[in-house]
């Protein structure tokens, strides 16, 4: 079968691989959409935790094409589906506890991350991940479900009240789109979006259902003590740029939580006074890609609760991505989808 295959850093490659033979309890899929994420960029530079060689890809869509064996009873070749890209034990003191998945003790990796994804014709998945999609969702907008799963961990996570008054740092891509969008969801009556791109923060507002927003030059003027004299009840950074994230803790108000989503480099530092951490009762939360919201993330998509279609920039072809990770790619790009 044809596939994309990063072989070292900077180095990618269309070839011929063998097609991924399903196990017992495993499926083949078709592979029809696959979104490109921020961590496909990361490993082709060499900046994850992949070994190499591998086929990226975790974020798709597709129609079952073979089937592994008899253990494998709820899935028929032609159903259409997607899948939790997630390996992880399901036995360990986390996974037992409801806080494992991402903090698994024995975590195998991701589909696309550690073993081959499906950036490629085909892709091995175990039955336990797959997810079949009804005939009124697009495989485009299936593709779109992993990264939905992240923002439902996130919302998990922050446990937002009805009312609470919010700061967004970073519009940004799809992903900043989609977690305005669940903030608004959730029961925000206030939600403030800071870009520094006028085209995504008008976004925000017509379709995140964002109140306010800011330029990134205008912050100190339009965010001052006059204008948010208690700060905000929730302040969320979107972007992993630790000056950023410095300056969004300036807003936190008495008994705040803050929710660190964007994705900082490793070593990343930022200064925080704790005697106001404790003064003023403020939350610091951490959010890590999925924690079992894959089947949340499916019927929030399925109902129509977050709109999607609108987030896609454009559709390549497997051939055009590999010029697509060695760059430049364009900003105002959202989530661009590889069609196969």
């Amino acid at each position: 079968m044809k596939a994309l295959v990063i072989e070292k850093p900077n180095h990618v490659v269309i070839k011929e691989v063998p097609y991924p033979k399903p196990g017992p309890n495993d499926v083949t899929i078709r592979v029809k959409n696959v979104g490109i994420c921020g961590t496909d960029i990361h490993i082709f530079l060499g900046e994850f935790i992949s070994p190499y060689p591998i086929i990226p890809g975790h974020e798709f869509s597709g129609v079952v094409e073979e089937v592994g064996g008899a253990n494998v009873t709820e899935y028929q070749v032609g159903d259409r589906v997607t899948a939790d890209p997630s390996l992880f034990c399901g036995h360990c003191e986390f996974c037992l506890t409801n806080r494992g998945g991402n903090q698994c003790e024995n975590w195998g990796g991701a589909l696309g991350n550690t073993i081959d994804g499906s950036m490629a014709e085909f892709v091995k998945v175990p039955s336990s991940n797959v997810v079949r999609i009804p005939d009124t969702m697009t495989f485009a907008e299936a593709a779109f479900i992993e990264p939905m799963a992240c923002v439902v961990h996130g919302m998990n996570r922050l446990q937002l009240q009805v009312g609470d008054r919010v700061l967004m740092f970073g519009a940004g891509g799809a992903m900043g789109q989609q977690l305005i969008q669940s903030v608004k969801m959730a029961g925000a009556s206030e939600l403030v979006v800071v870009d520094i791109s006028p085209d995504k923060l008008e976004m925000a507002l017509k379709w995140g259902g964002a109140t306010k927003v800011v330029t990134s030059d205008k912050v100190n003027d339009e965010l001052s003590d006059e204008y948010y004299p208690n700060g905000f009840d929730v302040v969320i950074d979107a972007t992993g740029i630790p000056k950023v994230i410095e300056q969004a803790f300036g807003f936190l108000g008495k008994t705040a939580k803050y929710l660190q989503f964007g994705v900082t480099p490793i070593g990343s530092t930022v200064p925080l006074d704790p005697f106001r951490l404790y003064n003023k009762d403020w939350t610091l939360i951490g959010s890590m890609a999925i924690n079992h919201t894959f089947y949340p993330a499916f019927h929030w998509v399925k109902e129509g609760r977050i709109q999607l279609n609108h987030l896609i920039s454009k559709e390549i072809s497997l051939e055009e991505t590999v010029d697509y990770l060695k760059g430049p790619r364009d900003p105002n790009n959202l989530k661009v989808q590889i069609k196969i």
